[in-house]
């Protein structure tokens, strides 16, 4: 009998870091993790402000909604933008913390919480005296210790799955808003034939925090033709709501309806917390045949010319 390879997956398959429905804590369906509740109530997430050198003390629930006990690893992880969507997101436990998640040292590090029961577990944050001011997001997670089965294969893969309780934490000092549209570019998808079918373009860009500290990003799409027609004016949707410090990421935008004949330029300007910058990459919208035409009809023109300057007679200085 054979036995089949198995492979755990060490990342956490889904990480759920938002506010669930109707509640204040992030979770599954199974457990939740949320801030413990202080003397001015529920706190959707954790907000911090400390000094470099300081140390604070908080607390961190962990809710069991199942009908067995659920063992945890508890950890403090840092925050990213996700590559996909630009989605808040945290490292796993065996990835490096260099920020928040490497301040943050719960009282206990392994918990079981029984069947719909919920734990409690202290914690202290210490921020480094030399750490930099700003925004330094992370969250505080619940890694399941359990492995649950993953896609049937000839290799059995396991999966852990983590749900945290965002950290927002902010260290005194200076802060500096700043942001830059990057490497903007147009990819055209034109008919062949002009009227045939509907062309499109993808409007291609990057945005980057620069500053230090969290941002929350409005981005509109304007395009403009010839003798400055407005052909799109567009606020994007497709942004995330959080662009962390020190974060880029790739986003793209779908232009349905994109001229077939004209000339202009793409302009793509990102607003948040009193910094705009903008983005802009000229076109030329030209339909292929007529593209090949005009190509063929310059190259023709330009061979007639050579020859007829090759038959020209050439004059001899002297004569009549």
């Amino acid at each position: 009998m054979r036995t089949k390879p198995y492979v755990l997956l060490l990342s956490t398959l889904l990480v759920l870091l938002g506010l669930a429905p109707g509640a204040q804590a992030a979770e599954n369906g199974e457990w939740a993790v949320y801030p413990a509740a202080s003397k001015l109530g529920g706190r959707p997430y954790f907000y911090l402000s400390a000094d470099p050198g300081s140390t604070l003390t908080d607390r961190v629930t962990v809710a069991n909604k199942t009908a067995a006990p659920l063992t945890f690893r508890l950890y403090g992880a840092d925050a990213y933008n996700t590559d996909r969507d630009g989605g808040f997101a945290v490292r796993t436990q065996r990835e490096k913390q260099t920020g928040a998640g490497a301040w943050i040292k719960p009282e206990r590090t392994r918990i079981t919480v029984p069947a719909r029961s919920a734990v409690t577990v202290p914690y202290t944050l210490t921020v480094p005296a030399d750490a930099d001011p700003g925004d330094h997001p992370g969250a505080l997670v619940a890694l399941d210790e359990r492995i649950a089965p993953g896609a049937k294969g000839s290799v059995a893969v396991g999966v852990q799955r983590a749900v945290g309780a965002r950290v927002y934490l902010r260290v005194n000092g200076p802060t500096v808003p700043a942001l830059a549209v990057e490497d903007l570019a147009l990819d055209q998808d034109r008919p062949l034939v002009p009227g045939t079918r509907t062309s499109s373009a993808l409007v291609s860009y990057t945005l980057h925090n620069l500053g230090n500290v969290t941002l929350n990003p409005k981005v509109v799409l304007k395009a403009r033709g010839l003798f400055g027609r407005t052909l799109l004016d567009r606020d994007l949707v497709g942004v995330p709501a959080e662009l962390l410090p020190r974060q880029k990421i790739r986003l793209t935008e779908r232009w349905t309806g994109s001229p077939q004949l004209d000339w202009g330029d793409v302009t793509l300007t990102a607003t948040a917390k009193d910094v705009q910058e903008s983005g802009t990459v000229s076109f030329l919208a030209l339909p292929w045949l007529a593209a090949a035409v005009l190509v063929t009809g310059g190259a023709a023109g330009l061979y007639g010319l050579r020859i007829r300057r090759r038959r020209a007679p050439v004059e001899t200085p002297g004569e009549a």
